[in-house]
């Protein structure tokens, strides 16, 4: 086996970090009675073994499972495991602190933001069997327990993220029930640990999916050299997470397509910004999908404010860009979304006093960078929204346009880095407020296990 090769080789780390697990179990028994070699530890030797006869040109039967595992990244934080391996718990935890400062035109400072934006708390792993996966992920910052709009009072904190149950008969379709997010756009399915700037674009957060429960599908064809496609798909309630209860028939539907050409990205890189891997080869992926919401009660259809005057059926589209070669990343986001009727609170002569209202139109996204040695990251990033004629009286402008540079230090991967961007706003044609914020500057740590 080639010992460089694996060296250098992220997938193989991950293999090789998951194995090691298995000394947790395997090692205090046989110490015990035994000398600390590989001829006088069974533990040792069983180790030995299990790696040599799993490895094959490079690529492991682990490797293998963990290629198409459901919005799970599993090899990271701690994991317990029985010797019967009747189950297995990798617990992980994450935070991001984050300091912001927003300046007007004439660079006076308007607001300051200092807070944990994100404090997460993971379990991940299998019950009774491999084939049987769970997920839980719980927020504990006010950032992650945002209110939702349907408990006494009129809104409900809670604390959970993601909670659902998968069933993985084999690395290429699995079936899960429970809640997690929508699989529609890209830069929402990422990670926030694994942004390349302090937060997602303006795009992503008027347009962009949430969690939401339901049942979820997922099927998985190529590998790593070859063509390769995935698809997926989701009935779900429509409402967005932890929304419990709806008094309304309908339901959200949701479909999506990859196509790699050039087959998959190494270490998981469609969900990670940046070319943190290093690809050896160009990487591309091409994906679209689509989001019909009946009768949604909510202006972003799974998140947001309640609409006033009943339900929307609300469509939402996206098509999504990867290309990663040697360090360099480009990608792009394209959604928007629509309706019948998008205006409900308007009056004739004027803009709605309400925010029940919903926004129409799309949003694109181009974000580039390149990363020096695997340690400095140069980014930026330019966010445009077009807002429909209709939506346009209540937003009060005609585009919107946020330009964003941003440097990232990775210390271990996206597991530890520190980050600093600035971003610059202009709107077109403004209505309302035009005192806006011009300038942000931003610094955040992402730590986690």
């Amino acid at each position: 086996m080639d010992t460089t090769a694996t060296a250098s080789n992220p997938l193989l780390k991950t293999a090789v970090t998951v194995l090691f697990s298995f000394i947790i179990t395997i090692f205090p028994a046989a110490a015990a009675d035994h000398e600390n070699t590989p001829e006088g530890n069974p533990g040792l030797g069983r180790l030995q073994s299990y790696v040599a006869d799993s490895l094959d040109n490079g690529r492991t039967d682990i490797m293998e499972r963990l290629l198409n595992l459901p919005n799970i990244e599993v090899g990271k934080g701690v994991t317990f495991r029985p010797k019967n391996d009747s189950y297995e718990m990798t617990l992980r935890f994450r935070m991001q602190n984050m300091v912001g400062l927003s300046f007007d035109r004439n660079m006076g400072l308007t607001s300051t933001d200092a807070q944990v934006k994100r404090l997460r708390l993971r379990f991940d792993g299998y019950i009774f069997s491999p084939k049987i996966v769970y997920s839980i992920q719980l927020g504990f910052s006010s950032y992650d327990t945002e209110p939702v709009p349907n408990g006494e009072g009129g809104t409900n904190m809670n604390l959970i993220r993601d909670a659902i149950v998968y069933y993985v008969p084999s690395p290429k379709w699995n079936i899960g029930f429970g809640q997690t997010k929508i699989k529609a756009n890209r830069a929402r399915v990422n990670s926030s640990s694994a942004l390349q700037f302090v937060d997602r674009s303006i795009v992503n957060s008027e347009f962009g999916g949430d969690r939401d429960f339901g049942f979820f599908a997922e099927y998985n064809y190529g590998d790593f050299d070859s063509f390769a496609l995935a698809t997926k798909a989701s009935v779900t309630l429509g409402e967005g997470r932890n929304f419990n209860t709806s008094d309304v028939d309908g339901f959200a539907y949701t479909g999506r397509l990859e196509l790699y050409p050039f087959g998959r990205f190494h270490g998981n890189g469609e969900l990670l910004e940046g070319d943190v891997y290093g690809e050896k080869s160009v990487k591309m992926m091409l994906a679209g999908a689509y989001t019909f919401n009946h009768n949604a009660k909510r202006v972003q259809g799974m998140k947001g404010s309640l609409l006033e005057n009943g339900t929307k059926n609300l469509g939402s589209y996206y098509v999504d860009f990867i290309l990663k070669y040697r360090g360099f990343a480009f990608v792009a986001d394209y959604m928007g979304r629509h309706t019948p009727q998008p205006v409900t609170d308007a009056p004739a002569d004027g803009p709605a006093q309400s925010e029940a209202f919903i926004y129409t139109g799309s949003g694109l996204n181009i974000q580039t960078s390149y990363l020096f040695n695997q340690k400095w990251e140069i980014a930026l990033r330019n966010s445009t929204m077009f807002p429909s004629a209709q939506a346009r009286p209540l937003v009060g402008y005609k585009t919107w346009n946020q330009s964003t540079i941003g440097v990232t230090r990775y210390l271990i991967g996206h597991s530890l880095k520190f980050q600093v961007d600035l971003s610059y706003n202009y709107r077109s044609e403004v209505t309302l407020a035009p005192d806006y914020d011009r300038w942000m500057v931003r610094f955040q740590v992402e730590l986690g296990l």
